[in-house]
């Protein structure tokens, strides 16, 4: 408590910067009758060097004043102040109010464009200044609140993944032994089977390969975040692949009842990709469209020229994704549950995998769908691969 006003002295500190004693002398005594900490400064050089030293909730700052070593104008350099202020990732998201008897548009633009957060022109009065300076006040605590809580929301994130690396990593030695002696026993290395038996041993070992690709999927989704996936492109031709593609799956295309077409247009270009990559993209909405419709499902793969380009398709007649659902699917572990598809079991990883694969090259994937009404899965890609920027990938 203030002994001499009676008021609740704030936690807030204000820099007052101005040339002028006198206006100093004033600001300093409003600012602590109204409860807050002040230090001052009386040219530009001072006003930042107090900013990084004493680090204020708030800045006043006057536009004329002397300039000294940072170059321009005296009658310019609250405007550099601020300007450097901005830039500086340790004063960055220090509020600025301009406070100065010049009152023209343009001086209030230029404090705008210098990064100024607000202005009075002088003379002000008391109860103005003290409804800005809280107005600003407020506004810098929720929006420190809310780096603090993203800065421990990333350390969490962090944390979680780091352990699902460490964990799938000791998973995948062991399974692999296990799959190894399951094989051997298979081969009759230890003997001959009974055909339940083999029966039991196939349907265990069919399970721990499962397992096996889920753990390599957790792997690659890891890699391609951290960006430590290597791209070995080489010229693919579109029908060609669409080709290759269908006759990997024939077999299972035989055993669901599903049937598959394809449309390639003449001016689809030949282009620079990943073949393992893109093929697993392409494998992976394939077994979507297989798994996820309760009857044999009709799809068709399409390929043509596009202005990013090349742009391919895989469409299918299944139960398709509501629209609340078509902007999730492709985060980490998210799935769909409709009435209309049979239940599955999903590691809720592959269109995570596919967005990341597609993003890799520099392209992007999408769904349009509706419910009950068929999905169709787009993959646009350039003639040759685009390295996202780490930005970029950062916000995907």
């Amino acid at each position: 408590m203030d002994a001499a006003t009676g008021r609740e002295k704030s936690e807030a500190l204000i820099l007052v910067a101005d040339d002028v004693e006198a206006n100093v002398e004033l600001l300093v005594d409003q600012l602590e009758t109204l409860g807050f900490r002040t230090v001052t400064a009386h040219d530009g050089p001072s006003a930042i060097a107090a900013c990084l030293e004493h680090r204020p909730d708030l800045v006043i700052l006057d536009v004329s004043m002397p300039v000294g070593d940072l170059g321009g104008d005296d009658r310019d350099a609250g405007f550099e102040v601020c300007r450097r202020l901005k830039r500086d990732s340790r004063t960055a998201r220090i509020p600025v109010i301009f406070v100065t008897a010049l009152s023209e548009t343009a001086d209030r633009v230029r404090a705008i464009e210098a990064g100024g957060d607000d202005f009075l022109a002088k003379p002000h009065h008391r109860l103005v200044l003290n409804a800005r300076v809280r107005a600003l006040l407020k506004l810098k605590g929720a929006t420190d609140a809310l780096e603090e809580s993203l800065r421990r929301l990333r350390e969490l994130q962090k944390v979680r993944d780091d352990l699902m690396k460490m964990i799938v990593h000791d998973l995948k030695t062991p399974l692999a032994s296990i799959l190894a002696t399951m094989e051997m026993l298979r081969d009759g290395d230890f003997g001959a089977l009974a055909q339940p038996q083999a029966r039991a041993l196939s349907d265990a070992e069919g399970k721990a390969e499962d397992l096996l690709g889920l753990i390599e999927d957790l792997l690659e989704v890891a890699r391609i975040e951290e960006q430590a996936i290597t791209l070995n492109p080489e010229p693919i031709a579109p029908p060609a692949l669409l080709a290759e593609i269908v006759y990997d799956w024939s077999l299972r295309f035989q055993q669901e009842g599903a049937t598959c077409a394809t449309e390639c247009a003449d001016d689809a270009p030949v282009f620079q990709a990943d073949k393992v990559l893109l093929k697993r993209v392409v494998s992976n909405l394939v077994q979507n469209a297989i798994t996820h419709s309760a009857g044999p499902v009709h799809l068709v793969l399409t390929a043509r020229a596009d202005a990013g380009g090349i742009l391919f398709t895989i469409g299918d007649n299944g139960p398709g994704i509501p629209a609340e659902y078509q902007d999730i699917i492709f985060r980490k572990f998210e799935r769909v549950r409709t009435p209309n598809a049979p239940r599955v079991r999903s590691s809720g990883l592959g269109l995570t995998f596919c967005r990341l694969a597609v993003e890799s090259h520099g392209g992007r994937i999408w769904v349009k769908s509706a419910d009950g009404e068929g999905s169709t899965f787009y993959v646009q890609l350039p003639v040759e691969p685009r390295v996202p920027s780490r930005e970029g990938a950062a916000r995907a």
